[in-house]
């Protein structure tokens, strides 16, 4: 239902989308679920910008820190705080990050650590063999 009327807002002329994320998944626990749906409604917005609302009063501390995660995922997201933060902030890329070549295009872009315990296993795995 995002999608469509992410689309149906942008044939409309809109420039910005405002999505809420959805607070069932997020108090359920699935992550992957919540990334899914932004990255669905993040591809129909065709570059336009996204801002996902979340509804911090409703969270515990330890959802708003994943939903803080979650929402800095992409590349594009990387990229534009590098650009936008003073060169003092450091930029930490984390969550869904599962390939060594995916964490190094997060570096490339201006990240400036890698969160991903996934990673550590491949790497472990690729000096062991």
């Amino acid at each position: 239902v995002k999608v469509f009327e992410t689309e149906d807002a942008i044939r409309g002329g809109a420039d910005e989308i405002d999505m809420v994320a959805d607070l069932g998944l997020v108090k359920s626990g699935d992550w992957e679920g919540v990334l899914e749906e932004i990255k669905a409604v993040k591809a129909s917005c065709k570059g336009r910008i996204l801002k996902v609302i979340v509804e911090a009063c409703l969270l515990t501390c330890e959802e708003k820190q994943a939903m803080c995660r979650i929402v800095s995922m992409s590349y594009e997201d990387v990229k534009l705080f590098r650009e936008h933060c003073s060169p003092d902030v450091r930029i930490k890329a984390a969550g869904g990050i599962r390939t060594l070549e995916e964490a190094q295009t997060y570096l490339e872009l201006g990240a400036d650590r890698i969160g991903s315990s996934g990673l550590v296993a491949l790497v472990q795995a690729q000096s062991n063999g």
